[in-house]
């Protein structure tokens, strides 16, 4: 009898978990939505192999398996439900996934103050890690509780900061649940939300150069536990690093940003050509939603009503994954696009020199030479503010193509 493998809950929408567990060796996994009055039905099939479980059926599950883990016994949820010879047995993996991704970014809780945001299911799981790797005190913050978001002061002294929330998620970012400047002794943030890659709260912390950890390589641990689970059969604990670097770098986008005329639609076409990935240009996009090209737009309406368009559609493209994005050269002009692009990509500013530029068609870059270095004076140090690499583009285009993914390739990590 061929069995099934998957993940369960009620709204999946996009899930990661198949291509994480066809990287473990289950390439049959799949996903499977089911109502609440479909949940036992599902779980009784004689065809059952095994599952992971996640919203809202993580407490659900504990009414139809015959054998429950200690660390599910403990979190109160189960996440990984497996059948053998008809005999459910139920586990909690996150927890060793948490413990993992806290453990690989270096921040240790041995002795600390632990303060975890949020009450729900997976608060209760970090609370559980956070005992077993050894915080000295451990504190809750939820909207009503004793400790809650209007007495933060409380626990200012904390030394490790932990979200359980879905604050951040996408497309709901860059938000964030609290002001790490709240936390002025902070040695650690970790946020379970894993999409986006940097929440609004890990960027916070990269730069107040607070080490971070996000929830990508917590979900890649727990998935390896969970199929030691499925199979009987142990997985060397290096093959998370593998996995999480190879998922990271393929949901990761690659944004091109640079002057006007330097060449980004063009090179973003060669990535997009050598890579499969799909190219989305903001400048089309502008056009595709107001029925005017960006040149006229800017002529007819002024240049800070097209930023608001601008930027409204950089939050959309950058709420997807694994695309080249090219970006207008006036976007790193608004602050607030720096967070949108960098959420989840890697950003490549496209240098050429300012005599080998296109004016054509573009308004703030016409003038003539002098018109266009003063605008380049204006805008380079904003360049050097958004890129993570600069990228010369004083070769064929596709050389410059080259660079950028051999870069990508060989920087994009966990």
């Amino acid at each position: 009898m061929k069995r099934l493998f998957g993940l369960v809950g009620r709204k999946l929408g996009h899930s990661h978990s198949p291509a994480i567990h066809a990287s473990f060796g289950c390439r049959g996994y799949r996903l499977y939505e089911l109502e609440p009055e479909e949940l036992g039905a599902f779980l009784r099939r004689p065809d059952l192999g095994a599952v992971n479980v996640t919203i809202p059926y993580k407490r659900d599950v504990f009414a139809y398996v015959d054998r429950i883990d200690p660390a599910a016994q403990e979190i109160g949820a189960i996440n990984t439900v497996v059948n053998r010879g008809g005999v459910l047995y139920g586990y909690n993996t996150d927890k060793y996934g948490l413990e993992y991704a806290l453990r690989r970014a270096g921040l240790d809780l041995s002795g600390k103050k632990t303060v975890i945001l949020g009450s729900g299911g997976t608060s209760h799981t970090a609370v559980a890690a956070a005992k077993s790797l050894g915080a000295r005190e451990i504190r809750v913050v939820s909207r009503s509780g004793e400790d809650n978001y209007e007495n933060l002061e409380k626990n200012a002294d904390a030394d490790i900061l932990i979200n359980t929330t879905p604050v951040g998620m996408s497309p709901n970012c860059p938000a964030a649940p609290v002001d790490l400047r709240a936390f002025p002794r902070l040695q650690g943030v970790m946020d379970v939300v894993f999409n986006p890659l940097r929440t609004g709260l890990l960027m916070q912390a990269e730069e107040l150069h607070i080490p971070h950890a996000g929830g990508l390589p917590m979900l890649v641990a727990q998935a390896k536990l969970a199929e030691e689970h499925f199979f009987g059969k142990s997985i060397d604990d290096g093959a998370i690093r593998r996995v999480t670097d190879r998922l990271f770098r393929d949901v990761t986008n690659i944004v091109l940003i640079g002057m006007p005329g330097s060449g980004k639609t063009t090179v973003g076409k060669f990535i997009a050509h050598r890579t499969g990935r799909e190219l989305v240009d903001a400048d089309k996009e502008v056009t595709a939603r107001t029925g005017i090209r960006p040149g006229d737009f800017i002529r007819e309406r002024g240049e800070a009503e097209f930023r608001k368009v601008e930027t409204d559609i950089l939050r959309s493209l950058c709420a997807g994954t694994g695309k080249v994005i090219t970006t207008g050269g006036g976007c790193v002009t608004v602050p607030e696009n720096y967070p949108i692009l960098h959420q989840s990509g890697r950003i490549y500013r496209i240098d050429r020199a300012l005599e080998a530029l296109s004016t054509r068609g573009r308004p703030l870059s016409a003038g003539g030479i002098d018109a266009l270095r003063a605008l380049f004076e204006k805008r380079d140090p904003l360049y050097a503010r958004f890129a993570d690499v600069t990228i010369k583009n004083d070769g064929t285009l596709d050389q410059a193509a080259q660079k950028i993914w051999s870069d990508f390739c060989e920087n994009t990590r966990a």
